[in-house]
C-alpha cells in the first residue's frame, strides 16, 4: 500500500493499488512453462487488503477509526480486471435501438427515372440508391445486442478492489449515521456538512449508505457533484467517477461482509443479489432518464 505523501487522490486506475511498487504484499503463485521458453509465475489467489479509516461526526470531529479487509487482485492484474469490468457495465447499458433503412426499405423508387440511354446523363434504375438525397443508408446501424458475459466473481472483485484502492490513497471516509440529523430537506445544511466533513462540493461524491433517509435524499439531490448510493444501486462507474467515497458504519459492515477475505454466500444467494442489484441501478437509471 503506498503511502498518503504519494498516492494522487483519484479513484481511477493510475491509483496506487494499481502501480505501486512498494510494500508488495506476499502472494501465493504458480509455475506455468510454456513451450520453447522459461516458466514463468502467475498469480494464483487474489489477496487481502486492510485499510483504516477514520470515523466523523457529524460535527466533523474524529470519534474513532473502523477498517476495510476487502479481496483485491493481485497487482500485475488488477488494472485488467477493473478495466474489463467497467466496460462490460457501459456496453451492457447501450440499448442497441439505432436502425437505418437500407435502398430496399425506403418507400418509393419503383420507377425508373429517366430513359436508360440518349440523355447524356448516367444510367440510374431508382430515386432511392443511396447516392441520391432520401435514399438508402450503405452499411448503416441495425438493432443489436451489444450485451457482453462477465463472470460474477470476476465483477465482485472488480468492485472490492476500486473500493480498496480509493481506500488505499485516502479517498474516503466514514460518517456516523446522519439520516436522523435532518429534519427537513435543505441543501444548504447539507453543503455545510460535507464542509465540516473535508468535502469540496464542486468535487465528486460519492455516499454509500445502506438506507438513504427522505429528507437526506431531498437535501443532496440538487447538487451536481453528488451521488448517494446504496448497496443495490452500487456500481464500478460511480466508484471510479468520484473523487471521495464516503461511508457510514453499516456500510462498512456491508462491505466486509459482502466482499471481505472471509465473505461466504452460496450461488444462489449471490445469484439473487446481482440480480437485484441490476434492477436497482436500472431502475434509478429510468428515474434519471425521466426527470
Amino acid at each position: 500500500m503506498a503511502s498518503s505523501a504519494t498516492a494522487p487522490n483519484s479513484l481511477s486506475f493510475s491509483s496506487s493499488l494499481f502501480f505501486s511498487s512498494s510494500n508488495q504484499i506476499p502472494r501465493a503463485y504458480i509455475s506455468v512453462a510454456k513451450f520453447g521458453s522459461v516458466r514463468v509465475s502467475k498469480p494464483l489467489t487474489v489477496v487481502s487488503q486492510l485499510a483504516t479509516l477514520p470515523i466523523l461526526s457529524f460535527d466533523g470531529e474524529k470519534i474513532g477509526e473502523t477498517y476495510l479487509d476487502l479481496k483485491t487482485a493481485p497487482q500485475d492484474t488488477a488494472r485488467a480486471v477493473v478495466h474489463r469490468a467497467i466496460v462490460t457495465d457501459l456496453q451492457n447499458k447501450r440499448r442497441g435501438t439505432a436502425s437505418t433503412l437500407t435502398r430496399g426499405e425506403v418507400r418509393g423508387g419503383g420507377i425508373k427515372p429517366y430513359a436508360q440511354k440518349k440523355t447524356g446523363r448516367a444510367r440510374r434504375g431508382s430515386q432511392r440508391t443511396p447516392l441520391r438525397p432520401g435514399g438508402g443508408v450503405i452499411f448503416g446501424p441495425k438493432p443489436r445486442d451489444w450485451s457482453i458475459k462477465i463472470n460474477r466473481k470476476e465483477k465482485r472483485l472488480a468492485i472490492s478492489t476500486a473500493i480498496s484502492s480509493a481506500a488505499a490513497t485516502e479517498g474516503a471516509i466514514v460518517v456516523e449515521e446522519f439520516g436522523e440529523r435532518f429534519e427537513k430537506p435543505k441543501t444548504k445544511d447539507f453543503i455545510a456538512a460535507m464542509k465540516r466533513w473535508g468535502l469540496d462540493p464542486k468535487q465528486k461524491a460519492m455516499f454509500l449508505m445502506t438506507e438513504v433517509e427522505e429528507n437526506v435524499e431531498k437535501s443532496g439531490r440538487n447538487i451536481g457533484t453528488l451521488r448517494m448510493l446504496t448497496p443495490r444501486t452500487l456500481n464500478l462507474f460511480d466508484i471510479l467517477n468520484s473523487d471521495k467515497l464516503v461511508l457510514t458504519p453499516a456500510a462498512v459492515d456491508y462491505l466486509n461482509a459482502r466482499y471481505g477475505e472471509d465473505s461466504v454466500e452460496s450461488d444462489d444467494e449471490e445469484d439473487a443479489d446481482e440480480e437485484e442489484e441490476e434492477e436497482g441501478v436500472e431502475e434509478e437509471e429510468r428515474t434519471d432518464t425521466a426527470e
